[in-house]
């Protein structure tokens, strides 16, 4: 009996690291048709001014009409992001259209003109102004974090226009800088 049981969950491991092989593959693939889906949605911003007429402006005004978040975003010792463009109408909604992200992110190029570098997704959480919802919505499979808790905004950032190394996901980018 003892060598049926031993038997059985080597197979019924086997089992689950082929599932995991095969159905990991697929997440990925899957993961890339929705990345490559974004870029489309979002190829025209590339010039700042396509932005602008979309109704994307240099930082968010709050609840309380400052607006928040119109210089280069930048880490002592992690890199920058860059500056944000958001459009209003998208974060405040409450929702995440992963075709739609709410935030638009340039970087400044070698010769001071602004490239988008990523898209941002944010929500406004709980306790930001105006406040949102109360739990962390996901977007591509991850859990949208609240990285500056003074504005309270739920965000994930995707570097689908630029290599990051520190990864597609990442928060800041070494490879962007501010000054």
């Amino acid at each position: 009996m003892p060598a049926i049981r031993s038997t059985f969950k080597i197979v019924s491991r086997l089992v689950l690291m082929l599932i995991v092989a095969l159905v990991a593959p697929m997440g990925a693939a899957a993961r890339q048709d929705e990345l490559a889906a974004v870029r489309q949605a979002t190829a025209r911003f590339h010039d700042v001014d396509a932005a602008i007429a979309a109704g994307y402006q240099l930082g968010y005004v709050n609840g309380a009409g400052v607006r928040i978040i119109t210089g280069c975003v930048a880490h002592p010792t992690a890199g920058a992001m860059g500056y944000h463009y958001f459009s209003k109408q998208l974060i405040d909604d409450n929702v995440i259209d992963v075709l739609r992200p709410e935030g638009l992110v340039y970087s400044p190029g070698p010769d001071g003109k602004l490239q988008l570098a990523a898209v941002e997704y944010v929500v406004p959480g709980a306790v930001s102004n105006p406040p949102g919802v109360s739990v962390a919505p996901t977007v591509f499979g991850r859990e949208m974090v609240i990285l500056v808790p003074a504005v309270g905004f739920y965000t994930l950032h995707a570097w689908i226009w630029s290599n990051n190394p520190a990864g597609l996901f990442a928060h800041w980018s070494p490879r962007v800088s501010c000054t």
